[in-house]
């Protein structure tokens, strides 16, 4: 029994693992928890800002959308349904585009 606890004590102490993220072709040292939070979002969706690993900002959508709207020349609706425009009035809703 003696000899197999001096052969554990023996034994080199475990390393720690280490883990490694390659972002915009850089290959870096973090965290197990950067690096889990890395591979879920993906490593496409990083970049380095000095030193610091940050996620890209999300680009805005640029879809702009009609919506129906109080003008001077515009449609009235038969029963206010969009589907059936009774005439064009002035005062009446027009679909307009809001600009930012």
């Amino acid at each position: 029994m003696s000899e197999l606890h001096k052969a554990l004590q023996s034994l080199p102490p475990i390393q720690e693992k280490k883990h490694f993220v390659t972002i915009d072709g850089i290959k870096m040292q973090v965290s197990l928890q950067k690096k889990l939070e890395i591979q879920q979002h993906g490593e496409d969706r990083y970049m380095l800002k000095g030193d610091e690993i940050i996620m890209k900002p999300i680009p805005k959508a640029k879809t702009q959308y009609p919506i129906l709207k109080k003008a001077k020349k515009g449609f009235v609706f038969e029963q206010d349904d969009i589907h059936w425009p009774k005439g064009v009035v002035d005062g009446g809703e027009a679909w307009l585009i809001e600009q930012e």
